[in-house]
């Protein structure tokens, strides 16, 4: 039986890898904010601790007691972003990264891998026709900053000898939340289709796969740096809202000018009008097999459960 520990266990990504965690047999902790709203969303046998990711406390200790940490809490970003905003995007990544690698450093038992979130705003708006594996460095902007710097942070605890996993997290589509339920909203009211021009690449992503390599880079000593957690197959956003059109029958056809998204967004409109086309080149190379790869069938998985 192995220890994890999860940050943002509670969370769309969380609670999916709990399950999984539990289902190998595996004795799961949730580092949390708020330990009885938790409780709610997470299975039974998780246990659920109360951690503060700002400042040091009792939750130092739970780094001592477990084999691995998956490291997924962060604040949402797709939101307009005001000074006060960034700031805490931020804290919620950067800082509490550095500070649960201190917690690591310190720790008498120390986990032997830390397997941290990142994102695919790391390469920061690019060509549609440019393809980026995790060789590629890092874009321009305010999240690929961010992500740099979260990496970094999380790259702190191999001085401590622990194998560090940064886990590039794309466009995660799933049921029950996640980026495709606010996606969803148009199509409902026949509104559906993509967002400007449709050309920019979204690198899409399910649920299960992301949560499929989270576990093989648990399992698997040679997965080490960065892992793109994203489809071998992206899709424009015209294609993505076609697809969305084909299994909700619905019209696909009405964008989204840009420009709307850029006055009710501001900045942060940047995260769906522009894209990248990020390839899994690592997973593949591992010989990870995605469990839903193509967008289509992956939408009928979701939405036929949803």
């Amino acid at each position: 039986m192995r220890r994890v520990l999860i940050t943002g266990g509670s969370g769309f990504i969380g609670r999916r890898l709990a399950h999984a965690l539990l289902a190998s047999g595996d004795h799961v902790t949730v580092l949390t904010r708020d330990v009885e709203r938790s409780k709610k969303h997470l299975p039974g046998p998780v246990r659920a601790a109360a951690w503060n990711p700002e400042k040091e406390g009792p939750w130092f200790e739970e780094l001592s007691v477990v084999d691995a940490v998956v490291h997924l809490a962060g604040a949402t970003v797709a939101r307009r972003w005001s000074d006060d905003v960034k700031r805490s995007i931020e804290r919620s990544r950067v800082e509490s990264t550095r500070l649960l690698v201190e917690a690591i450093g310190r720790a008498k038992h120390k986990p032997t891998v830390l397997v941290s979130a990142s994102a695919t705003g790391y390469y920061g708006p690019q060509p549609a026709d440019k393809e980026l594996d995790e060789t590629a460095g890092p874009g321009q902007g305010f999240l690929a900053d961010v992500c740099k710097r979260w990496e970094e942070a999380a790259m702190e605890a191999e001085k401590h000898g622990v194998r560090v996993v940064l886990m590039r997290i794309g466009v995660v589509l799933g049921e029950g939340g996640g980026a495709l339920q606010k996606m969803l909203l148009p199509f409902k009211f026949f509104a559906g289709g993509p967002i400007g021009d449709g050309t920019q690449i979204v690198p899409w992503v399910h649920r299960d796969d992301v949560v499929g390599l989270i576990l093989l880079a648990l399992d698997n000593a040679e997965v080490k740096g960065a892992v793109n957690a994203v489809s071998p197959n992206p899709a424009t956003s015209r294609e993505l809202a076609k697809a969305i059109g084909l299994v909700t029958n619905r019209p696909s056809w009405l964008p989204t000018p840009a420009f709307a998204i850029e006055l009710a967004m501001g900045e942060a409109a940047s995260i769906i009008t522009t894209g990248q086309r990020v390839y899994p080149r690592r997973a593949v190379e591992l010989g990870y097999e995605f469990q839903r790869a193509r967008l289509v069938p992956a939408l009928e998985s979701i939405l036929a459960r949803d």
